[in-house]
């Protein structure tokens, strides 16, 4: 697949920076026209990362393996946003499909998505803004009927705590995510755990609270950072 970055746009942010929740694909969706003897399908679903939009795409492909066209984008990420987004006009003309697609997908206050619009040829050619229109509006169809979902952005931390303020410290925890235990540097208690990353400084305060400002939080590197935590 054809990645094609570009520069984010603004994204709506938390206090402490971090992108909160924001709407996802519930289900896989379908809509349908016929313009000018052609016949257009839009497919739209969730992707949290590329493998599994290009597994979307492929899906589609071999569910219509006779279709004249299968002309596809992506966007990973919050709405409207194009860090990490993908597109392919599939042997249409140039700009003429995977863009206006894309250009549907970034309208849509919608994120982590794939749309593949798929095209049996009726005989008539549209032209170029015939092909936008179509591609861009089967997408929009598409979108407008799609059932979302909230997608909760979580940032994975590490506690640590005197071997002390174990107790407290896992009581101020759990009502945050569950914890995992482990043993620390020196005689400090390590937890690690994935919260909503806009509970950060909730759960800052109520640890210090807990703890009588003995917790301490540090970052950790997520086991999957393409995905955000969320697997599409």
């Amino acid at each position: 697949m054809r990645a094609v970055p570009q520069h984010p746009r603004a994204a709506s942010t938390t206090p402490g920076g971090r992108t909160s929740a924001y709407p996802v694909p519930a289900v896989v969706h379908r809509a349908e026209q016929t313009i000018r003897k052609s016949r257009f399908i839009a497919t739209v679903g969730p992707a949290g990362k590329a493998a599994t939009a290009a597994a979307f795409v492929h899906g589609v492909r071999a569910e219509f393996p006779d279709a004249t066209h299968h002309c596809w984008a992506y966007l990973l990420g919050p709405p409207g946003t194009t860090a990490s987004i993908g597109l392919s006009d599939d042997r249409e003309p140039h700009g003429t499909a995977g863009r206006p697609i894309l250009a549907a997908l970034l309208h849509s206050g919608v994120g982590d998505v794939v749309a593949v619009v798929t095209r049996y040829y009726g005989g008539t050619n549209l032209g170029t803004g015939g092909l936008v229109r179509a591609y861009g509006g089967t997408a929009r169809l598409a979108l407008e009927g799609l059932a979302r979902t909230p997608r909760v952005s979580r940032v994975p931390i590490e506690v640590r705590v005197p071997y002390g303020a174990v107790s407290a410290a896992r009581r101020a925890l759990v009502g945050f995510a569950p914890p995992t235990q482990r043993m620390g540097p020196g005689t400090q208690v390590s937890f690690t755990l994935d919260v909503p990353d806009d509970c950060l400084d909730e759960l800052r305060a109520a640890l210090a609270d807990a703890t009588g400002g003995q917790g301490q939080i540090v970052a950790r590197p997520s086991a999957d950072p393409e995905s955000g935590g969320y697997d599409g």
